[in-house]
């Protein structure tokens, strides 16, 4: 059953009772008899289990990769170009410059 917390209008008295979700609230304070309100609160909430945890999650690495850094493929090292094997183009850049 939940905890719920009141406060009075007159006294400021602050109060909890547990009751279930479906009762009536409460509507009179038990110290001075005046009209109460019902405080929101944080609930307790308790997400058990992996992947609730940033550290359950991989370190940034991709999809693809496992845990000794390969990516699971032939082996070859992926170039910077997208993987398709050409010569970078930064050199073949500057030729468009001069026009």
């Amino acid at each position: 059953m939940p905890l719920y917390e009141y406060e009075c209008f007159v006294c400021r008295h602050r109060f909890e009772r547990i009751h279930r979700v479906d009762a009536e609230p409460v509507t009179t304070c038990p110290a001075c008899g005046g009209q109460v309100r019902r405080l929101l609160g944080v609930p307790a909430l308790q997400f058990k289990g992996s992947g609730w945890y940033i550290t359950d999650y991989g370190s940034g690495r991709s999809a693809g990769s496992t845990a000794n850094g390969h990516d699971g493929g032939t082996g070859e090292k992926a170039s910077g170009d997208g993987g398709n094997g050409s010569p970078s183009s930064s050199s073949s850049s500057s030729g468009s410059d001069a026009d």
